[in-house]
C-alpha cells in the first residue's frame, strides 16, 4: 500500500526536464510549444560555456574608412545616424565576446575609445579599451562579423584599470590633399596637370613648424574663448612629405602630432597655410591668430582627414615590460596598417575628391573669407560658441571633424 502510495506521489510531480530536447518536445495546453523555457534553456547552455571564458581587459587595434559613417562614437538609442561603434559592438556580441545587454550598456564593458573621430573621418591606428571573453580566435570572430572596410588588426591585454583616452600621450593624424591646393589665386591652373615644385613645399613646411610647441588655439575651434586655458594645445610636430601621383591627381600627405586636438583644430591649422601660400593672407597672421584678436580662420574639408596612431610612451615604460604585459606598439602590425590603408582609406579619399570636388569646391570660398575680422564678427561668433559648446568632447579633444 505504501508502494503503490509513493508511486502515485511521484508520477503527481511535474517531469524534470533534462535537456534542450525535452524542451522541445513539451507541448502546453493550447498545442504551442513553450519557446519561453527553450529559451531559457539555450541561455543556461550559452552562461556555462562563456563562464569558461575569462573576462580581461584588452585594447583593440582598429582600422576603418569613415564614409557614410557619422562619426566614431556611439549614440545609445539612436538608429538615425550610424556609427562605427555601431557595427563593432554588433560584432562583439554576435562574436561572443560581450554578453548582449553589454551591447546596449557600454559601461559594463568598460568600453573606452582613445580618439572620438568625428563625421567621414577614416582611421589606421584607433585604439578601444573593453573588457571581453577570449574566446578561441577571437579576432578572426570578430572580423567575421565587421563589414570589410572596419578591420581589427590587432590586440593586446592591458591592466584593469586601464583607459584608452586617459593613458594617451599623443595622437598621430594625417591629412591627404591635392597639391594643386597649394598653387597661388594668380595662376590658371589644371588640378591634373598641376604639379608641387621644390619652393613651395619648403614654405608649406615652414608655415607648419610653425605650429610646433605650446600655442592658444582658440582661433581654430568654435568652442573657446581666448581666455580659456584649455585652448592652450602642445604640438610635438607638423610636417608635409614628399608629393606623389594618384589616379593622374598630385597629392601629398601632411602629419602632426600633438597631445590632443579640439575640435576642427587639424582641418583649421591646414586651412590657414593654404590661404597664406595661396596669397590671400600675410604670414604673420598665425602668429596673430594666438593672440586674445578673433581671427577669421578657414576650416579645410573633412576629406583627407585619418588617425594615423595613438602613443601610450608613459604607460609603455611603467607597464610594458613588467613581464605580465606587453608595450602597446604595433611594429608587427604595420603591414597589416599599410594594406587597410592602399585598399580602403586612399580610395575612398582620392575617388570622393575626383567625383565630389570638395577641396576645389572649398579653395573658392577662400576669397570670401575677411583675414582682419572685425568686432562684429567677433561677437557673431561668440553667440555660435555658446549654441555649439554642448557638441564638444568632454576634454575638447580629437573631435576634429565634420
Amino acid at each position: 500500500m505504501m508502494a503503490e502510495d509513493l508511486r502515485a506521489a511521484v508520477a503527481g510531480q511535474p517531469k524534470r526536464l533534462n535537456s534542450s530536447s525535452e524542451v522541445v518536445e513539451r507541448v502546453e495546453e493550447n498545442g504551442h510549444q513553450n519557446k519561453r523555457l527553450k529559451r531559457d534553456a539555450d541561455e543556461e547552455d550559452g552562461e556555462d560555456q562563456n563562464k569558461r571564458s575569462p573576462k580581461r581587459k584588452i585594447v583593440l587595434l582598429m582600422a576603418y574608412s569613415g564614409k557614410g559613417y557619422h562619426g566614431m562614437q556611439r549614440n545609445v538609442g539612436s538608429s538615425q545616424f550610424k556609427t562605427i561603434e555601431d557595427d563593432l559592438v554588433s560584432a562583439l556580441v554576435q562574436s561572443g565576446c560581450i554578453p548582449e545587454n553589454h551591447g546596449e550598456d557600454m559601461k559594463k564593458m568598460s568600453f573606452q575609445r582613445c580618439a572620438r573621430t568625428d563625421k567621414g573621418v577614416s582611421a589606421a591606428g584607433q585604439i578601444v579599451s573593453l573588457k571581453v571573453r577570449l574566446i578561441d580566435d577571437i579576432l578572426e570572430k570578430i572580423n567575421n562579423h565587421l563589414p570589410s572596410h572596419i578591420r581589427i588588426l590587432g590586440l593586446k591585454r592591458v591592466t584593469g584599470g586601464f583607459n584608452s583616452k586617459n593613458k594617451c600621450d599623443a595622437r598621430t593624424y594625417s591629412y591627404m590633399l591635392p597639391t594643386f591646393a597649394f598653387a597661388h589665386k594668380d595662376h590658371d591652373v589644371q588640378e591634373e596637370v598641376y604639379r608641387l615644385d621644390k619652393e613651395t613645399l619648403e614654405r608649406v613646411n615652414k608655415l607648419l613648424a610653425c605650429y610646433k610647441g605650446t600655442h592658444n588655439f582658440h582661433n581654430f575651434t568654435s568652442q573657446k574663448g581666448p581666455r580659456d586655458p584649455s585652448a592652450k594645445r602642445y604640438i610635438m610636430e607638423m610636417y608635409c612629405g614628399e608629393p606623389f601621383v594618384r589616379e593622374n591627381i598630385e597629392f601629398a600627405v601632411i602629419k602632426v602630432k600633438g597631445q590632443s586636438f579640439m575640435m576642427h583644430q587639424i582641418r583649421k591649422m591646414i586651412g590657414l597655410v593654404i590661404a597664406i601660400v595661396k596669397g590671400y593672407a600675410a604670414e604673420s597672421i598665425i602668429r596673430r591668430s594666438w593672440g586674445e584678436e578673433k581671427v577669421d580662420v578657414p576650416k579645410a574639408p573633412g576629406l583627407g582627414l585619418v588617425l594615423e596612431r595613438v602613443h601610450f610612451e608613459k604607460y609603455n615604460r611603467r607597464f610594458g615590460n613588467d613581464g605580465l604585459h606587453e608595450p602597446l606598439e604595433w611594429t608587427e602590425e604595420e603591414e597589416k596598417i599599410a594594406v587597410f590603408k592602399e585598399q580602403y582609406i586612399y580610395p575612398t579619399i582620392i575617388n570622393t575628391e575626383r567625383e565630389e570636388k570638395s577641396m576645389a569646391n572649398w579653395l573658392n570660398t577662400l576669397s570670401i573669407h575677411d583675414f582682419n575680422s572685425s568686432a562684429v564678427e567677433m561677437q557673431a561668433d561668440s553667440k555660435t560658441s555658446k549654441n555649439s559648446s554642448d557638441l564638444e568632447d568632454s576634454d575638447g579633444s580629437d573631435g576634429d571633424s565634420d
